[in-house]
């Protein structure tokens, strides 16, 4: 009984890493600033460290969202896997916080357990996600800039700065990713194989070893996607979004809710946006992406719901 749901737990953490690690390196592949190797190679490494060293907070938030036994664990993992693999494959950057929640919750009305305080709380924290990445970022677009304006350095040193830069917050976003989403992949079964010795921590080396793996795999497709699709970016404001998508993950994983690493991306990419005029965005991507963050709840909640009604 035990290896069925932790399956389902590591498929979903794949899909997770197949996915959301594009937001971390995207704009650095796309770029061509590290090759995707380098970057799954670094990005696999931080995000077991981050899932190890601060990866339990959210795994208890989920762990108490629902009750859940053996089949509701895997019929919710397996739900959110397929929807964010789908995803995947459409090169749709989502939230799997979206798709782990609404699997939540469609096996949560189905059995009457959902809390729905706890939910509240996911909620409001997926809204102030986009919101707060524009805000660090403007912050940081404004700072960052008035530091390389007023530092005399040859273009070489600052490109070579820049370059470094990004890669540093490449690696952050990493390590901010594995602390914060690992509770995606892993979290509903905290407490559920305590006593065969799976403990809250190890089940985030679990979920880590999984996130890195879909990472190294099959993220190639989205990240090219995210780093050049909303708005072309160089080095400097590519350096302003992922630090802004690493400060702000990094912030939620320490409160203990998962959030989206795709909604804190392309929150970061609004703002500099913004600064920059609206005429840098492309729309047409941005409405892509808009649409998936949609439907990313509704298709897990919808096949959750199914596949309760099918195995109960």
């Amino acid at each position: 009984m035990i290896w069925g749901p932790l399956a389902c737990g590591s498929f979903l953490g794949w899909s997770l890493g197949a996915n959301d690690s594009a937001n971390v390196f995207g704009t650095a592949v796309a770029a061509r600033i590290v090759s995707f190797r380098q970057a799954a190679i670094l990005l696999s490494l931080a995000v077991f460290a981050g899932a190890f060293l601060q990866g339990e907070a959210g795994i208890q938030t989920y762990g108490g969202l629902a009750h859940y036994n053996h089949t509701t664990i895997m019929v919710i993992s397996l739900s959110a896997a397929i929807t964010v693999t789908l995803m995947t494959i459409l090169r749709l950057p989502v939230s799997t916080s979206q798709a782990i929640v609404g699997a939540i919750a469609g096996v949560g009305l189905a059995t009457k357990t959902m809390n729905w305080t706890g939910l509240q709380k996911v909620v409001i924290c997926w809204l102030a996600t986009p919101v707060g990445a524009m805000i660090i970022a403007w912050i940081l677009y404004h700072l960052l800039g008035y530091v390389i304006t007023h530092v005399k350095m040859s273009m070489l040193s600052r490109d070579k700065i820049l370059w470094s830069g990004l890669i540093i917050m490449g690696i952050y976003g990493a390590y901010a990713l594995g602390a914060n989403n690992v509770a995606n992949a892993t979290g509903i079964l905290s407490g559920q194989f305590t006593s065969q010795g799976w403990t809250d921590q190890r089940l985030a080396m679990l979920g880590g070893a999984a996130i890195a793996l879909g990472a190294i795999t099959y993220s190639k497709r989205v990240m090219f996607a995210v780093g050049s699709g909303i708005m072309p970016l160089d080095a400097f404001t590519a350096l302003v979004a992922v630090a802004s998508l690493a400060t702000t993950v990094h912030i939620f994983a320490m409160i203990g809710v998962p959030v989206s690493t795709s909604q804190a991306i392309v929150g970061a990419i609004m703002g500099i946006g913004v600064i920059r005029g609206s005429q840098a965005i492309h729309f047409g991507p941005l409405k892509r992406i808009g649409f998936g963050w949609l439907m990313t709840p509704i298709i897990s909640l919808i096949l959750s719901a199914a596949g309760y009604a099918i195995f109960s």
